[in-house]
């Protein structure tokens, strides 16, 4: 693919008749697999794709792009078709109007990292600083062109119900019209049913039964330990033609709370996680297939059941992994760090594309809106942030109530369906005793490493259940770099660091009440060496030591054998 990097101002705007570099798609040209030689940033990158096509009549082309930061204008054969703003969730162009035999596809990206847009991990000043990395600008996940019939299924959310048996299929169509759409349902190769529900105004909205005569109680439920799926085909059926098929799967599971305690399909959840950046090596936080399976082989292997996806959304790819390995996630929205009316439009626009790209999938279980007062830094005190992040926690609910949402990780929490605490304290013993009473914690600052309140005033009352959701940090590198980071005091052997990450896990499943942890974290990331894997994702320290201590106790949180 041509790229062109605008190097001053005039070229902001200005279209590039030449494109001088070639680049690897889908890489940030930040990165080395990328294959553009240009280290510096530059905030406007133009790029242009020729492709030949069979157009075919009466069918559409639909043109895919899952991640584009941040934002973009597309132009196909010169005809301007459309733009999209957000760095990190998917959007989609019918471009069947303007495609040809031969075609010029081009895309100008503006990425200015302002501090007003949501950007997770990535810095937004010249150079790396703690825990922010590397940008990101441009295509940096999957681009695809699908082709179909002219009536086509534009979205479609399952929500499964286990108590009743039942999964919930609410589809829309892609024009409002009158149709039918049939589902088709199977497990394991055997079919399960099949019904078809007619459309009105171009949507349907049906439950179906899937109990059959199984008799592990009609229902193969998805669980960390038995990750079971099925699978589901959709067909659009207009004037008696199938335009359109889709084929997908989903899981029977349900995440609730009571009693200060989480509950996957009615069983006690203890919950074992660990933070995840996404970042790898060359590619930033573009990911291959092998990178995703090889790191949740090694989170298996280590005894853990989940991950927290920290600070940027995950590529479909990633997410069809934790379904199938069966690997529980916390799906996180990246922050931003500057309350204002932009920053709250910004958010807005994004937060139902993120929400969309996550309902399908049983793995994910959480979602986390924002993380450590980052973006609302004033929200202890401040009347309109506090406002702003329980409006996220009830526009999420409203578009899926099935999961459990986290408003404001880490401290200074407003309405949630969890109380989540990020205490990096390297002392075994106070890091223990500062949990013992829950009414004491939710009401004042336990944690020794924060200092901050656990929630707003007045939020405190609210009956949930507590995990510690950032812990350990500890900082190892066998060549210690004068500007690597971590948490507290540097460890020198390998030893000596496995002994403090039992010491801190063992004070963590022993507080009383809590319903998980998650470990920081699972590699080292650029300057931050706190990872279990290294900077290439290869172990660090013994998998088999890590998942004795991890595997120590609490045994009713789903375990791999």
């Amino acid at each position: 693919m041509g790229f062109f990097i605008a190097k001053n101002e005039s070229g902001y705007d200005k279209y590039p008749h030449n494109f001088p570099y070639q680049i690897k798609v889908p890489y940030s040209y930040t990165f080395k697999n990328a294959e553009v030689n240009e280290e510096k940033y530059y905030p406007v990158v133009w790029y242009q794709k020729k492709f030949d096509l069979t157009v075919n009549k009466g069918r559409h082309y639909l043109l895919h792009f899952e991640a584009v930061d941040y934002q973009c204008q597309i132009w196909l054969n010169g005809h301007y078709i459309g733009s999209h703003t957000g760095g990190h969730t998917p959007f989609v162009i019918d471009i069947s109007k303007w495609c040809t035999a031969s075609n010029i596809l081009e895309v100008r990206v503006q990425d200015f990292n302002a501090t007003d847009q949501p950007i997770g991990k990535q810095s937004w000043k010249d150079h790396n600083f703690l825990c922010w990395y590397t940008r990101t600008i441009g295509i940096w996940q999957s681009v695809w062109l699908e082709e179909t019939g002219a009536q086509y299924l534009n979205q479609v959310k399952m929500i499964p119900h286990i108590h009743l048996s039942q999964l919930e299929i609410d589809a829309q169509l892609n024009i409002p019209i009158t149709a039918t759409l049939q589902a088709t349902i199977e497990f394991q190769g055997q079919q399960i049913t099949s019904i078809n529900c007619s459309t009105i105004n171009g949507r349907a909205h049906f439950a179906v039964n899937i109990s059959n005569d199984d008799p592990n109680f009609r229902l193969h439920y998805w669980s960390p330990s038995k990750p079971l799926l099925y699978d589901i085909t959709f067909k659009v059926i207009y004037n008696g033609s199938v335009t359109d098929s889709v084929y997908s799967y989903f899981g029977m599971r349900q995440i609730e709370t009571r009693n200060g305690s989480v509950y996957l399909n009615d069983q006690l959840l203890y919950q074992k996680l660990v933070l995840n950046q996404g970042y790898y090596p060359d590619s930033g936080l573009t990911g291959s297939i092998a990178d995703y399976q090889s790191d949740l082989i090694k989170l298996k292997e280590m005894g853990f059941n989940g991950n927290r996806i920290h600070q940027h959304i995950e590529s479909n790819r990633m997410l069809y992994l934790c379904d199938k390995l069966g690997v529980l996630a916390w799906a996180e929205f990246p922050s931003s760090f500057n309350f204002s009316p932009t920053m709250m439009n910004h958010i807005l626009d994004e937060l139902p594309d993120f929400i969309f790209k996550h309902i399908n999938h049983p793995s994910v279980i959480t979602y986390v809106l924002m993380n450590e007062s980052w973006g609302v830094n004033e929200i202890a005190h401040n009347n309109e942030e506090q406002a702003f992040t329980n409006s996220l926690y009830y526009l999420t609910k409203g578009f899926d109530s099935s999961r459990l949402v986290i408003a404001n990780d880490g401290w200074e929490q407003v309405k949630t369906d969890l109380c989540t605490i990020h205490d990096y304290n390297g002392d075994p013993s106070s890091l223990a005793a500062s949990y013992q009473d829950l009414t004491k914690v939710f009401a004042g600052s336990p944690s020794l490493t924060s200092g901050r309140q656990i929630f707003c005033d007045s939020y405190s009352r609210q009956d949930v259940p507590f995990l510690i959701s950032e812990y350990g940090g500890i900082a190892y590198e066998e060549d210690i770099q004068q500007q690597s980071w971590g948490y507290g005091k540097r460890i020198e052997s390998k030893s000596a660091v496995i002994d403090k990450i039992k010491q801190l896990t063992e004070a963590v499943m022993s507080i009383p009440n809590c319903a998980g942890f998650c470990y920081t974290q699972l590699t080292d990331v650029e300057q931050e060496v706190n990872g279990l894997l290294d900077h290439n994702h290869h172990y660090k320290f013994d998998p088999e030591a890590i998942r004795k201590i991890m595997t120590s106790s609490h045994h009713n949180g789903f375990e791999f054998n």
